[in-house]
C-alpha cells in the first residue's frame, strides 16, 4: 500500500517531528481543545498547525507516546511512525 502524498505544509511538519532535537507534544485540554507544538532549543514553545498534525496522526504517520495526565490537560510526546507501518488511526483522542 502506498502512502498518499503530503502537502508541502504537512511535509514540513513531519520533518519537524522527525527531528528529535526539538521535542514535539500534543496537549489535550480538559475542554477537548488540542494543541500541537514543539519546544525550541532555547526553551520557547512554538505551535504547529492543528489541521496538518491531525491529518498526519489520522493517517498513521505520527504516533503518540504515553500520556502525562493532570487535572487540566493530558500531554503526549509525538514521534514519527516507524517506516513501513502505515495504517489509519482507528479512533481519535478524547479528553
Amino acid at each position: 500500500m502506498t502512502r498518499p502524498r503530503l502537502s508541502a505544509r504537512a511535509a514540513d511538519v513531519l520533518r519537524l517531528i522527525t527531528n528529535q532535537r526539538e521535542p514535539v507534544f500534543l496537549t489535550v485540554h480538559a475542554n477537548g481543545r488540542r494543541r500541537w507544538g514543539r519546544w525550541q532549543s532555547d526553551g520557547r514553545p512554538v505551535a504547529l498547525p492543528t489541521e496538518e498534525c491531525d491529518a498526519l496522526h489520522a493517517a498513521g504517520r505520527i504516533v503518540l507516546g504515553d500520556p502525562v495526565v493532570d487535572r487540566a490537560k493530558t500531554t503526549y510526546r509525538v514521534r514519527a511512525a516507524a517506516r513501513g507501518t502505515y495504517r489509519t488511526a482507528a479512533s481519535f483522542l478524547t479528553a
